[in-house]
């Protein structure tokens, strides 16, 4: 499966409602080349009464849901399309990971569509330094 066009299709929702968030886990990784799979998205952003406003909208543009489904021993929030299994998760905590603004600074543009992503895979290699893995 190419997962670029649905890349390309977040891409340009996240920067059609301005919010600043980082592509991490597989995906990444897949984008940086590595040989990994995956069936969602992972992305690092900061959590403000702002840009919770913003995922909203950004859930409404893909046509999907944004959940709580680990309220209230974690943070994320999920936005899920029922039709064809869609999920993006958006942390604001990663272990291993201190800000959000050195993730940003230190990661690549990738451009996707008529938009650009930002992925880094060592907040991957960060957090299973930090657990143990």
């Amino acid at each position: 499966m190419d997962a670029a066009p649905i890349l390309a299709k977040i891409a340009e929702a996240l920067e059609r409602h301005g919010l600043e968030a980082v592509l991490i886990g597989n995906a990444a990784a897949a984008l940086q080349g590595a040989p990994v799979t995956t069936v969602d998205f992972d992305f690092f952003f900061r959590k403000t009464p702002a840009n919770l406003k913003k995922l909203k909208r950004i859930a409404a543009d893909l046509g999907a849901i944004a959940l709580h489904p680990y309220y209230p021993a974690s943070g994320l929030i999920r936005l899920m399309r029922d039709d064809d299994g869609l999920q993006l998760d958006f942390m604001d905590v990663i272990d291993g990971v201190p800000s959000f603004e050195g993730l940003r600074r230190r990661s690549l543009r990738v451009r996707m569509g008529a938009a650009s992503l930002s992925p880094d895979f060592s907040s991957i290699l960060a957090a299973d330094l930090a657990i143990g893995r």
